[in-house]
């Protein structure tokens, strides 16, 4: 059997990672049919730093076959993408195409696999947000269209594809393959110093305070438009940030470079520079990451896998976003979430409550780190 595995952004890579290394267990039993696995990177989007460190921190091997695509419009990206990727599935005939969450290229792989009468399988298949303005949305929705087999992470996206009209055979209930990244880092990840990551990636280091150990802290990401790329938006965020968040505790901030550019054009960097208590770092790789969310007070972030690392590692979570396609991590599905999108009278409200709020995991059913197991025998048994 041959496989072509597909990453087209960052988040993909710790998604692929269990896959190929379940995978490369299934052919070391010699009693087992051998798989061929072929990884494809469209390089939808592309920063040598960001993206060799996931690759060598995962343990991922190099592509196999790199599209080199690069930015633009969705269109372009999903034209351009379309157009290589057609010449890859016509010289290597795979029998299935697995792709994985909700970029650009797992929207235009499905179709060209599709149309090139291929079997299709979608990791993280059924998640919604319900917001068509959402471009991953259109994505999720297209490639779950097509794709012969489905799996989802949970029983609210299993109902989801089911309320679809997706017909049960076809969907198959198998965990979040991001835990399973999560399960196998984390003791890598808990062997990091804190101060060691501040030191290695600081960007203000002459402002900056020097973090404690076991000093409490908290910790954003942001990058989607709908949060940075208007003032009048990211503006009243920032205010909040600095002078509420920064006045009870350190805030460690990697930057996005989308974030970094919009800060920089509306003239709110040098100010957050200059912000004492404020400690601006350079884009982390995962370990690092992985790390700061394991001990942080809470987690602010657009983020959808971030806010799954928090459910399970129970870092309270504002998830900057009016609606999440990750419900099951929400504090009334079990989680430790809460929805406050970007206003920040909502921001300060839930965060002041957010941080009376005990540091609990919770543990969805099937998020034990074998989800790429059971993925990789549903796609053998399909055959």
């Amino acid at each position: 059997m041959k496989i072509i595995s597909v990453v087209g952004a960052r988040p993909n890579f710790m998604k692929i990672a269990p896959l190929a290394h379940a995978l490369e267990q299934h052919n070391r039993d010699s009693a087992k049919r051998p798989i061929e696995h072929l990884l494809v990177h469209t390089g939808q989007h592309y920063d040598e730093r960001m993206s060799r460190s996931f690759f060598e921190d995962l343990r991922i091997p190099r592509p196999d076959i790199d599209l080199e695509i690069g930015s633009g419009s969705h269109a372009e990206q999903v034209g351009q993408t379309m157009i290589a990727f057609e010449k890859v599935v016509r010289e290597q005939r795979p029998d299935w195409v697995v792709v994985v969450g909700d970029v650009n290229a797992t929207c235009a792989c499905s179709i060209t696999a599709k149309k090139e009468h291929l079997k299709l399988a979608h990791i993280e298949a059924g998640l919604r947000s319900f917001d068509l303005e959402m471009p991953e949305e259109i994505n999720r929705l297209v490639t779950d269209r097509l794709s012969d087999l489905l799996f989802a992470t949970d029983e609210i996206a299993s109902q989801n594809l089911r309320d679809e009209g997706v017909p049960e055979s076809r969907i198959r209930m198998v965990g979040n393959i991001m835990i399973d990244t999560l399960e196998a880092h984390r003791e890598t990840a808990a062997e990091l110093k804190i101060e060691g990551i501040i030191a290695a990636n600081q960007i203000n280091a002459a402002t900056a305070p020097e973090m404690q150990p076991n000093a409490p802290y908290a910790l954003i990401t942001m990058h989607r438009p709908s949060n940075v790329d208007r003032p009048e938006v990211l503006t009243p965020i920032l205010d909040f940030l600095l002078d509420e968040v920064c006045a009870d505790m350190p805030l460690i901030w990697p930057i996005h470079p989308r974030t970094q550019k919009q800060m920089q054009a509306f003239d709110l960097w040098n100010r957050t520079l200059a912000r004492p208590n404020c400690i601006m770092l350079q884009p982390l790789g995962y370990h690092e990451m992985l790390r700061l969310n394991m001990q942080a007070e809470l987690m602010l972030t657009d983020s959808g896998g971030l806010q799954e690392e928090c459910c399970v590692l129970g870092t309270p979570c504002l998830t900057l976003r009016w609606n999440t396609e990750r419900p099951v991590t929400l504090r009334e599905h079990g989680g430790g979430g809460v929805l406050v999108g970007n206003a920040a009278e909502n921001l300060r409200r839930e965060y002041r409550q957010l941080r009376r709020q005990r540091r609990t995991p919770q543990r969805p059913p099937l998020w034990d780190g074998h989800a790429a197991e059971r993925i990789v025998a549903e796609i053998m048994q399909a055959g």
